[in-house]
């Protein structure tokens, strides 16, 4: 066994080395850049049909189930590489809500200087109220990049109750 490993491993190395058309590495030769015709595909993207049978289309975005959530108890921004990272603690009303989502108003333009979002959340289905705060506490996080926050001054957060908003 030995024996036959090491012969192959010599001939991979010496096959390897040499120009000639038996080395693996020399199969498919240079690349060159070719133009291609007016209106020609590329062969490796799918392409969209009208029927979309196929397990390559693309399929439609799903519809966020979120509702606003009762109220927001702290927005803080921290500065990270890519612009800020904005981290919103709320409160729900009900027991077990999840997918928390900060939803853009103004197309998420600012507004004389001013970024408004939504708190909101999927909230469960026969769900229960009340009990502790600290039981039904949310968290969600969101990055802003620079571009967004040109003329940025104030972030602010609104819920069903409350909003709450942090200056620059």
């Amino acid at each position: 066994m030995r024996i036959a490993l090491s012969v192959l491993l010599v001939s991979t190395l010496t096959l390897t080395a040499c120009q000639s058309r038996w080395n693996p590495v020399n199969w498919f030769g240079n690349d060159k850049e070719v133009v291609l015709a007016e209106g020609e595909a590329n062969p490796l993207v799918p392409q969209k049909n009208n029927n979309n049978n196929s397990v390559f289309a693309s399929k439609p975005e799903p519809v966020y189930a979120g509702t606003i959530v009762q109220q927001v108890t702290s927005v803080k921004v921290f500065r990270v590489t890519e612009g800020a990272l904005i981290e919103v603690v709320g409160v729900s009303a009900i027991h077990g809500a999840h997918t928390l989502k900060l939803d853009p108003q103004n197309d998420g333009k600012p507004v004389n200087g001013v970024l408004t979002y939504n708190l909101l959340a999927v909230h469960p289905q026969g769900g229960f109220t009340g009990g502790p705060e600290q039981s039904r506490k949310v968290t969600v996080a969101h990055v802003l990049t620079n571009a967004q926050l040109d003329g940025v001054r104030t972030i602010r957060v609104v819920a069903a109750a409350n909003a709450r908003e942090t200056r620059r």
